[in-house]
């Protein structure tokens, strides 16, 4: 079934909507998932979770692209929860190496309760690192989001893209490198 008629069974309030959904998106979320938390278990139940954020959702937004809109939810809910195991000093993965790779690169935020200027200063990092996304070549900026929203190791990057993966390390570090000075360029302080 294609997304607009998925959107329109949420818009009707139909559970045929999830169900539809579940159909069409369930090894897509599950694999940005279980990247994140690298457990079978708690993948699973993220998947569940996206579903039912997407219900309760679904309207008022009407997603343009229904993908990318439960890719977002599962990825949030993912890493919510690989930062609660994080505290009682649990997960492992790709996830906190992933993370470390851009430590450099993107302001930090440890505070959970933002103020209006770090709302604005937030959406200007997204601003900003779209518009650097838009500057690098179609397998870089490939290369650079499985590894950085889909949390790909560097080994399944190389082996989907059929590149060696010291050119994937060599990607990564000049892509790094490039969003650091553009942040910078930009006023973002680092």
């Amino acid at each position: 079934m294609d997304d607009s008629k998925i959107n329109d069974l949420y818009w009707a309030r139909s559970e045929q909507a999830i169900v539809e959904t579940e159909n069409k998106y369930s090894g897509y979320c599950y694999a940005i998932s279980f990247n994140i938390l690298n457990n079978r278990e708690d993948a699973e139940e993220c998947v569940n979770d996206t579903y039912m954020r997407a219900w309760n959702s679904i309207p008022p937004h009407r997603p343009e692209r229904l993908s990318a809109y439960l890719a977002k939810i599962c990825r949030n809910l993912s890493i919510d929860k690989y930062r609660h195991y994080k505290a009682e000093k649990r997960g492992a993965g790709q996830t906190q190496l992933a993370l470390s790779e851009l430590e450099g690169c993107l302001p930090s935020s440890e505070d959970v309760t933002k103020t209006a200027e770090e709302e604005i200063d937030e959406n200007a990092l997204i601003e900003a690192v779209n518009s650097f996304l838009e500057t690098l070549a179609t397998e870089n900026r490939k290369v650079f989001m499985r590894r950085y929203w889909f949390v790909n190791s560097i080994q399944e990057i190389a082996q989907l893209y059929e590149i060696s993966e010291s050119k994937v390390k060599s990607i990564l570090f000049r892509a790094r490198k490039k969003l650091k000075r553009h942040l910078e360029e930009g006023g973002i302080e680092l």
